[in-house]
């Protein structure tokens, strides 16, 4: 079977080899928008990623998951510990805890707009929602899949730099390799370019990788915190989370709560020691920045129930981190923001969100379609926008972290720089920059081999040192907005007015009205909504 796949990617790339050479040719003869921010390699490789994400013959969802989630193994300049955390008998707490932040967040799904006869319905008011609480169901309830916690698997990695780029992961036990790691990983640290200090960093960077909720894994991301760690002088904890669709909304977010408890309260087994909030950054691209950020409302809004959390017969609070980092973060899981139909031309991704929403050519396999059907594979469909998922739905992020985030010219752009100026608003310090015609996860796409990879690796990774580093500029300094030219890497200031050109009302209007038309055809979407949800949507 693997081989019929491999078989059949190569044909389909075969195939695209006419439209490459169209590709090169416009640019060769400058007739091309990209050919004047990007060299020919770059276009090629963005225009041969647009043919493999856009293929009309998709493989099955567990055929796709089982080739881009495979492991070549480990390597290289690389430390590579595994530990999964027993799960303790008061796992329950945990679960709760999250269907307690599902449950009191809900009211911010509910968004204004028109309604098929063209009338208008405004927001229910926060008292009008409290008169009503007892009549509508808790959106916890509306679950197909209530996770239970597991054992989480988690990868810490660290930059061996002793090592030749051909060497073996050393012999021994996962312990043992992590005591190894621990000895070695103030060695790696990098300042601008990446040249090694021999500094100690106490930096741990959570990482949660990208891939649609659906794809990927540590494995496939080992080049990247392995990177982060180099340039950080730190650690990475990568966490192996589940995926959908066999795993829906929110046990992604379980897996992470329960990672960042590891790491603040270990296991009586854990190889490391607690490791202070105050040291930890969040950080993740795509769908991984998706779940850091959903992560840190779920914490604001457990700290805002004051609400604790059993873990290992102690109960124990639940702090934010030092700050989160995130590359092309995806926040709006109806595809509602202008870019998702504008800046087509200068991404890979597919415009129509099939990542995200059922394709009518995948074909049929274990996984899908989903029992009971939705169409989104990742959330059910009366839960899209939930502020957990839909986090532009989300209105309080007062008290959050310091925040990076960078983003391209690509189909999610406007909903990250919407998403930088509501941080902003909120009091948050932020840094965002928008890299001049870049696709999606440029930075991990051309990492090594574009001056604005490397460019963007160095912000990423020193705003992580800084935010570490204690108080003063990392939480209370600036916030900065900046586009970042493509051949000349020069910094030109957005205006914090660019960043979120749609009011909130109109912002809130067309998440809804993206959503009927995304749930079109969907099944009981309406009936599953929230009582007065679907007048409203």
């Amino acid at each position: 079977m693997a081989s019929e796949q491999r078989l059949r990617l190569f044909l389909d790339t075969l195939s695209q080899v006419p439209s490459l050479a169209r590709v090169a040719l416009l640019h060769v003869l400058r007739l091309s928008q990209q050919s004047k921010y990007l060299d020919l390699r770059t276009e090629l490789v963005v225009a041969a990623l647009r043919s493999f994400v856009n293929s009309p013959r998709p493989l099955s969802i567990t055929a796709t998951q089982a080739l881009l989630g495979r492991d070549p193994g480990v390597k290289g300049r690389i430390w590579v510990s595994r530990y999964a955390n027993p799960v303790p008998a008061d796992a329950a707490s945990v679960r709760d805890a999250l269907l307690a932040a599902i449950d009191g967040l809900a009211a911010d799904m509910h968004c204004k707009t028109e309604t098929e006869t063209g009338s208008s319905h405004s927001t229910p008011s926060s008292s009008s929602m409290k008169n009503s609480e007892a009549a509508q169901p808790p959106a916890s309830s509306l679950l197909s899949q209530t996770p239970e916690v597991v054992s989480v698997e988690a990868e810490w990695t660290g930059y061996r730099a002793s090592a030749t780029p051909q060497s073996p992961l050393p012999g021994g036990s996962e312990r043992e390799r992590y005591d190894e790691m621990m000895k070695a990983c103030g060695g790696g640290g990098g300042g601008e370019g990446g040249t090694e200090t021999k500094t100690t960093s106490t930096t741990t960077i959570m990482y949660m990788h990208g891939g649609a909720y659906w794809l990927m894994d540590p494995a496939t991301h080992r080049p990247v915190v392995k990177r982060l760690a180099k340039l950080t002088g730190g650690r990475c904890y990568s966490v192996r989370y589940r995926l959908a669709p066999q795993h829906p909304f929110p046990a992604a977010i379980l897996d992470g709560l329960v990672a960042y408890l590891t790491l603040l309260y270990p296991p009586p087994d854990a190889f490391h020691e607690a490791v202070s909030p105050k040291h930890i950054v969040f950080s993740g691209d795509s769908a991984g920045g998706n779940l850091c950020l959903a992560l840190v409302q779920t914490i604001l809004e457990l700290n805002r129930q004051k609400r604790r959390v059993s873990w290992f017969g102690e109960e124990r609070d639940l702090p934010l981190p030092a700050g989160v980092a995130v590359s092309s973060p995806w926040l709006d899981m109806t595809l509602s923001s202008p870019s998702w139909r504008t800046n087509v031309q200068w991404d890979y991704l597919p415009p129509g969100g099939r990542d995200h929403m059922d394709s009518p050519n995948r074909p049929p396999c274990a996984a899908w379609p989903a029992s009971p059907p939705r169409r989104s594979v990742y959330i059910d469909d009366s839960l899209v926008l939930h502020p957990l998922a839909t986090l532009l739905a989300a209105r309080d992020w007062a008290g959050a972290p310091p925040t990076y985030i960078c983003t391209g010219w690509e189909l999610l752009a406007d909903e990250d720089k919407a998403m930088a100026g509501r941080l902003a608003g909120a009091g948050v310090r932020v840094v965002l920059e928008e890299y001049e015609a870049m696709p999606h996860c440029f930075a991990l796409v051309f990492r090594g081999r574009l001056a604005a990879s490397d460019r963007c690796f160095d912000a990423w990774a020193g705003f992580v040192r800084e935010v570490v580093a204690g108080p003063g500029a990392g939480r209370d300094g600036p916030s900065t907005f900046t586009t970042i030219r493509a051949r000349t890497l020069d910094e030109v200031p957005l205006a914090p007015e660019e960043l979120r050109p749609r009011s909130e009302e109109e912002m809130r209007e067309e998440l809804g009205r993206r959503y009927r038309h995304l749930m079109q055809g969907g099944v009981g979407v309406g009936a599953a909504l929230p009582a007065g949800a679907a007048a409203k949507l």
